[in-house]
């Protein structure tokens, strides 16, 4: 009887162990950020608790996108040739992802007077999905390269795929694509050793850790990714010469807010008076074009 009992405890304790690796091993093979929050029973805390929570967190992606710069750096020192050649730049991503690049291509134009379609933002389920999901848009492997294909791209063109999973297919299915066709390809994932990075030439991983909403990769992923997007459009465009000491000299005068910045950087350059400053810009179309006119004629 003594000896059933024993046997009956061990059989518990290690059945006990058993579960508790399998658990291990399952959290182990979890991607960063699928892993459970720091942080539990939210629906109990304040408001003024849950935002200052939520800030913590958010203090931590800076940090994590400073120690992925060489990899940032290694992409951007790729691209510049590339552009520089006539080659253009494509972000393509699903749902938050997808959204982020378009918001970051979309901004190169008004920002640094460049054409539409030199930076190119394509998302899942396309146009329709930057405002609304498109179910299962993301697990169609083939349409990313049949996207891209609609634009004409060719080697002199740099790719790169945003996923914060790492496994989006959409994007890995393009990135593939891409490489047997030498392209040159990139990505900006919050997941180290994923599909995606393997997938492609050059990966940009940002580890930021466990959301503070298990899973909501919308916030510091996406956050993550935006900075990170910052940094590549606008380092290429400063290598490109779009930017004259910290100026934008050829950005879009598409209201009154920039047509008043872009006078006072004609009159910093130039000594001219405001009114004359601004006739220059009109003229011109941009500050660098109003400058050198001036100090050509």
């Amino acid at each position: 009887m003594v000896q059933d009992s024993f046997d009956i405890e061990l059989n518990k304790s290690l059945c006990r162990s058993n579960a508790k690796l399998l658990f291990l091993n399952v959290m182990s093979n979890l991607s960063t950020t699928e892993r459970d929050s720091h942080y539990n029973q939210l629906e109990n805390m304040v408001v003024d608790e849950l935002l200052r929570n939520i800030n913590r967190e958010d203090q931590t992606v800076p940090l994590a996108v400073e120690r992925a710069i060489p990899q940032i750096t290694r992409l951007v020192e790729a691209i510049v040739p590339r552009m520089r050649a006539g080659g253009r730049l494509f972000y393509m991503g699903a749902g938050t992802s997808g959204r982020l690049g378009i918001v970051d291509a979309s901004e190169c134009p008004p920002t640094f007077g460049v054409e539409h379609g030199l930076v190119v933002g394509l998302i899942a389920g396309g146009d329709a999905a930057i405002r609304k999901a498109v179910e299962f848009a993301e697990d169609d492997l083939e349409q990313g390269w049949l996207d891209l294909q609609a634009y004409h791209i060719g080697e002199q063109d740099v790719v790169i795929g945003i996923a914060a999973s790492g496994r989006t297919p959409y994007v890995i299915g393009a990135l593939k694509s891409c490489r047997e066709k030498n392209i040159l390809t990139g990505c900006i994932t919050c997941n180290e050793h994923s599909a995606v990075a393997e997938a492609c030439d050059l990966p940009v991983e940002v580890v930021v850790g466990p959301e503070f909403v298990t899973g909501s990769t919308r916030m510091k992923s996406g956050t993550a990714q935006k900075l990170v997007l910052n940094m590549i459009s606008t380092a290429v465009m400063i290598q490109l010469g779009r930017v004259k000491g910290n100026k934008m000299v050829d950005m879009q005068l598409s209201n009154n807010k920039l047509i008043d910045r872009g006078t006072r950087m004609v009159m910093e350059q130039t000594g001219l008076s405001a009114a004359d400053a601004e006739n220059y810009l009109r003229e011109h179309g941009s500050v660098r074009k109003a400058v050198d006119a001036f100090l050509n004629r």
